[in-house]
């Protein structure tokens, strides 16, 4: 209830062509219940991974998603809020093959200093390693979930397939493990986007990397 109840909060402050738009909740329980858009075409995991229309994804159409999602990101950060569960199941796309990024249930509003929540929070696949250590967080934590999508959409595949969850929270918290970066320019951002809080790019920096990338494809 607590986290349903967090998440209206949150939902009902943004408006933005990127992230998904709040119409309205139930709060009486047991009938706790959202209304937002209806995204025809589901998840981001969805499109990629399952629908059988990966083939279909041009480089300028993942480059598209990917500043679309940055958007929303943006949006979100500039509100002081950071998501905490960015992944590419909480990224929904229409027709019109636009992402806008959901489930804030997990989300928090940031603080000036960086902030410690005891609950578990986010995707082992997709989640930062401080999240996982249960460290004090910044919406940095968001960037590193980026760049797992990031990784996705450049490589088409699912982020560590096949390995167990607990396997890939050990790994990442203590191990320092990630997955293997591709070449190019791509790879260097999700490099970036994978290194310490402090020193990942903001989401303005991300989207202008982004932009290079498709400048590249002229």
């Amino acid at each position: 209830m607590e986290d349903f109840c967090n998440e209206i909060s949150i939902l009902s402050r943004l408006r933005h062509p990127n992230v998904i738009l709040f119409l309205g909740a139930c709060t009486k329980p047991p009938r706790l219940s959202m209304i937002t858009e209806y995204m025809e075409m589901g998840s981001l995991y969805f499109l990629i991974h399952s629908s059988g229309q990966k083939k279909k994804l041009t480089w300028r159409r993942r480059l598209k998603m990917l500043r679309d999602i940055c958007r929303g990101l943006m949006c979100i950060h500039r509100m002081k809020i950071v998501h905490r569960d960015l992944k590419s199941a909480n990224c929904l796309v229409n027709n019109q093959k636009t992402v806008k990024i959901c489930d804030f249930g997990l989300s928090r509003i940031m603080t000036d200093s960086p902030m410690r929540d005891s609950s578990s929070a986010g995707t082992p696949e997709w989640m930062a390693p401080e999240l996982i250590r249960n460290e004090p967080f910044t919406e940095k934590c968001d960037i590193f979930s980026l760049g797992v999508i990031i990784w996705e959409l450049c490589t088409l595949r699912r982020p560590w397939d096949g390995v167990p969850p607990e396997r890939v929270v050990y790994s990442v918290a203590n191990e320092g493990s990630r997955l293997e970066i591709p070449g190019g320019p791509l790879g260097s951002l999700i490099a970036d986007c994978w290194a310490e809080p402090n020193e990942r790019p903001t989401c303005e920096e991300v989207f202008s990397r982004l932009l290079d990338c498709e400048c590249s494809l002229c």
